[in-house]
């Protein structure tokens, strides 16, 4: 079966496109829909919550959706997914898509009402009919990261703040652009990782920071490896009933359809995400981010190592199995990116010690000493901001107008590195970057890798 795209389907992509031209006409063409009562809430009356749409309705939104769920101070109304519902995620019982979820979130409000009935949460298949909608205050956009820029920034055309699900960007020019929407429109965005908001990682982070390991001398961002995948002689699938391929292909380029080059395993596609490199390594590398105070900057030198494991020709992988690269900072702090088992952390090095965060030990922060480990930081040390939920971290944002504890630009900084790297291991040489001007030094070739073509006739 061909999946080659027909003049009809070409023209039923480019009237999605200009469909409402991104909230210019519809927001009166669209009924808002029923809001629990006010004594549901107490205190968090409808007028003082959050409406919130989730755009994604896949693996990640099992953890997403319902963390907003429990937030008295938002409500969510709406979710969207170019998928009806199926299965096919990350484990074979999931069944998840835009139904799903809309059924999860009126059960849940249902549960919560008198009556025991809701209906008051809408589904869509296309998310610019969400930002379409007057009433919407904020979505988290919880897609394949080949979206996350072009939904970001028309969210933020449309006066949406913005949950964007980690890594921020698909690449180095995707992130400037989400950069200079939210700051152009005033929005708020968080980014989603999560481990900011975890008192473990913020111990640890503290430790660095307050000199505890003595002078940093090397960083470790410790991530997974990638699954086989369908190998060579690998066969084209028809595409499900009730799910929109050309659509979730979106801006990136016509491919045919199999399954798991979408749902869970877009990630191991060099045209949708980076492999673990940008799954796990997004979560490690931050930590080693905010522990060394990086936020605003990143590595100037980057090279690939051995170990490094591609798939073969002809697999439907593209993005490396196994990983491992180097970085330097100005400052002479070594930064490496590799892959090991068990399950991923971050391991910061010292003149004096080292500390360590694992998810296999999420309790205590792991250290060369006791005294380390039980130190305690005074008053007039370095205290980094505190977040107990990253979910209510953004709400709270969103009403205060300040920035959240990951923003824009600590989101971009920290997928830079894991774009960096993974252009260095597909190179096969050491770079030269300049984190200030952010381009690579003598390098076109390079250079070239920064940006990617838009399908047409989808751009920023």
């Amino acid at each position: 079966m061909s999946n080659r795209l027909n003049e009809k389907s070409k023209q039923i992509r480019d009237n999605r496109l200009t469909r409402r031209q991104f909230v210019a006409t519809a927001g009166a063409a669209i009924a808002a829909p029923t809001i629990v009562p006010s004594s549901v809430f107490g205190a968090n009356a409808p007028s003082n919550r959050i409406n919130v749409a989730l755009i994604g309705c896949g693996n990640q939104s099992r953890a997403d959706l319902p963390s907003m769920l429990r937030q008295p101070d938002a409500q969510v109304v709406a979710v969207c997914d170019v998928n009806k519902g199926s299965h096919g995620y990350a484990r074979p019982e999931h069944f998840l898509g835009r139904e799903p979820a809309q059924k999860r979130v009126n059960d849940y409000y249902a549960g919560k009402t008198r009556s025991g009935t809701y209906n008051g949460c809408d589904a869509y298949s296309d998310f610019r009919d969400v930002l379409a909608r007057d009433d919407v205050d904020a979505v988290m956009i919880v897609l394949p990261d080949h979206w996350h820029a072009l939904a970001t920034i028309k969210a933020c055309e449309a006066g949406k703040d913005v949950y964007c699900q980690k890594p921020m960007s698909l690449t180095i020019h995707d992130g400037q652009q989400m950069i200079k929407a939210v700051r152009k429109h005033n929005r708020i965005l968080q980014t989603g990782s999560q481990y900011r908001s975890n008192a473990v990682v913020r111990r640890m982070c503290e430790l660095v920071r307050n000199g505890r390991i003595g002078e940093v001398k090397r960083a470790v961002s410790i991530i997974n490896g990638s699954g086989a995948g369908p190998g060579p002689g690998w066969k084209e699938m028809p595409v499900p009933d009730g799910f929109d391929y050309d659509m979730w292909l979106g801006p990136a380029p016509e491919a045919p359809y199999h399954i798991d080059r979408c749902f869970y395993r877009f990630r191991f596609h060099l045209d949708y995400s980076g492999g673990q490199v940008t799954n796990t390594g997004a979560h490690s590398t931050d930590i080693v981010q905010w522990a060394l105070g990086k936020d605003d900057t990143g590595p100037v030198e980057f090279e690939d190592q051995e170990g490094i494991v591609w798939p073969p020709e002809g697999h439907l992988y593209t993005t490396a199995m196994k990983s491992h690269f180097r970085a330097r900072y100005a400052d002479g702090t070594e930064f490496v990116c590799r892959t090991q088992k068990p399950g991923f952390g971050a391991r910061i090095e010292g003149t004096e010690g080292w500390v360590q965060f694992s998810v296999n030990n999420m309790k205590e922060v792991e250290a060369s000493s006791d005294a380390i480990k039980n130190s305690v930081i005074g008053p007039d040390e370095i205290h980094l901001p505190v977040s107990r939920n990253h979910y209510q971290n953004f709400l709270q944002s969103v009403k205060t107008r300040k920035d959240p504890i990951e923003p824009v630009e600590a989101g971009h900084r920290t997928a830079s590195i894991c774009h960096l790297g993974n252009i260095a291991m597909r190179l096969k040489r050491k770079l030269k970057w300049d984190p200030d001007q952010e381009v690579f030094l003598n390098d076109d070739e390079a250079n070239q890798m920064l940006q990617r073509p838009y399908r047409e006739p989808w751009k920023i």
